[in-house]
């Protein structure tokens, strides 16, 4: 059974704690997304937080494919955004500027990531 990856250096320390910021970031938007899909509202939030609690996990396993889904996540979140709310900067900010922000982080995760799977993986594979 495979196990959260323990950090070996400062970058890994790093790249678990990213991982886990996502995971509760994700938390609050899937159980009030949830909530709010009930209501009548938006899928987007169920989707997108139970995507980035998946990416979150599969990251802290040291999986460079968790980085992979959070950033599909993000890319979804663009369009999702603009159909929302049009070109209404105000609207658009609180949709896209938190989760662009973190993007940056998963992008720096990557190279770690690939270090980490590399190590710890039989075949070395990417995924």
């Amino acid at each position: 059974m495979e196990t959260v990856h323990r950090p070996k250096s400062a970058s890994e320390l790093a790249t678990l704690a990213v991982a886990i910021l996502i995971v509760l970031l994700g938390l609050p938007l899937l159980i009030m997304g949830a909530q709010l899909a009930v209501l009548g509202g938006s899928l987007y939030y169920v989707l997108f937080g139970a995507a980035i609690i998946a990416g979150g996990i599969l990251m802290a396993f040291g999986r460079v494919v968790g980085a992979l889904v959070y950033l599909a996540a993000w890319i979804c979140t663009w369009p999702w955004a603009f159909w929302e709310v049009g070109m209404d900067g105000w609207g658009l900010l609180p949709r896209l500027f938190g989760p662009s922000l973190v993007a940056v982080a998963v992008l720096l995760t990557i190279p770690v990531l690939n270090r980490i799977q590399r190590e710890t993986s039989p075949r070395g594979g990417m995924i």
